[in-house]
């Protein structure tokens, strides 16, 4: 119950961090996108393009939020968690498009460099700036930017998109004292460049999870370990481990057990098991038990053997 109900602390506290952040973003984007046509400046209007990247991204994140709350039902029996993460694989592909249109845009104006109002550039990328830590700060202090995908995919968009101020002021700075158009067109790239990244690393671990991959922060050696010194488990077989969605691991596995241990005291060793996985991060545990004489294929996940995945884990 009580990883439950700080799951549910978390999970309100990241809802708050983004509705506060998404209403922020939203309107300066505005006035970003207005700046940039009227001062010509491509860093300007990237930054904006990233900013709308941002409040498309924390309204889906909300959305999901949202929808991750509607109570499981015989349809959807684990309820709407995936929304969370279906979020950040959006998330992620959207910022892997918007870095590849700039860097269109940019290899654009390297050919023919135009005239950027450099002046209402800089106060414009300036304003931006301290927008952009602001939502970062909000959404890292009041936000579990750590284990949360959906938030992390959203922290993201604000970071690339204060790297794209910081490019923008640079930009214009430069513009100003030495009249080097190809500034605007070059901080755009290297903002890209790292908007591209993060855009991918969010879009691969989202994907990790929609595949049933093993959470990142779960240890499988240590998991069996865990299992098999309880007394009573003789072995483990059949083992998955999966997220839910962030921080909500889930395992199932068949644990053989001595066969003549009475109801009670095969209670009390499930309880015991349980308890030894909450500790390693597994809120979700399916356990079958069987004892020595109950036929079953003899292999760790059905088709590999405890052995080699010791032994391919260490190599």
């Amino acid at each position: 119950m009580g990883h439950d109900h700080d799951h549910d602390h978390t999970h309100g506290a990241n809802k708050k961090a983004l509705m506060i952040s998404f209403i922020i973003i939203t309107v300066y984007m505005i006035i970003e996108v207005f700046g940039g046509f009227i001062t010509n400046s491509l860093a300007l209007l990237s930054d904006a393009g990233h900013m709308l990247g941002d409040s498309i991204s924390l309204g889906v994140g909300i959305l999901a939020f949202t929808l991750g709350e509607r109570v499981a039902n015989y349809s959807k029996t684990y309820g709407y968690k995936r929304f969370e993460i279906l979020a950040a694989v959006f998330n992620g592909v959207t910022l892997v498009i918007i870095a590849l249109y700039i860097f269109y845009e940019a290899y654009q104006r390297f050919s023919d460099p135009p005239e950027v109002a450099s002046t209402g550039m800089l106060i414009i990328a300036t304003f931006g700036l301290l927008v952009n830590i602001l939502v970062a700060w909000i959404l890292m202090r009041g936000g579990d930017t750590e284990e949360n995908l959906n938030l992390r995919a959203a922290y993201l968009h604000v970071l690339g998109d204060l790297l794209g101020s910081v490019g923008a002021v640079g930009a214009a700075l430069l513009i100003m004292f030495f009249n080097w158009g190809w500034a605007d067109p070059l901080a755009s790239v290297i903002v890209a460049a790292l908007v591209l990244v993060s855009g991918w690393r969010v879009t691969k671990d989202a994907i990790h999870v929609l595949m049933e991959g093993t959470p990142k922060n779960v240890d499988l050696d240590d998991i069996i370990k865990t299992m098999e010194n309880v007394q009573g488990v003789l072995g483990i077989h059949d083992l998955h481990v999966w997220s839910i969605t962030s921080g909500q691991n889930a395992l199932s596995c068949h644990a053989v057990v001595d066969g003549n241990l009475t109801i009670h005291e095969s209670q009390i060793l499930l309880q015991s098991v349980e308890h030894e996985l909450g500790h390693k991060g597994i809120g979700h545990v399916t356990i079958q038990m069987e004892n020595e004489d109950h036929s079953h294929e003899d292999s760790l996940m059905c088709q590999i053997d405890h052995g080699t995945l010791s032994h391919d884990h260490d190599d």
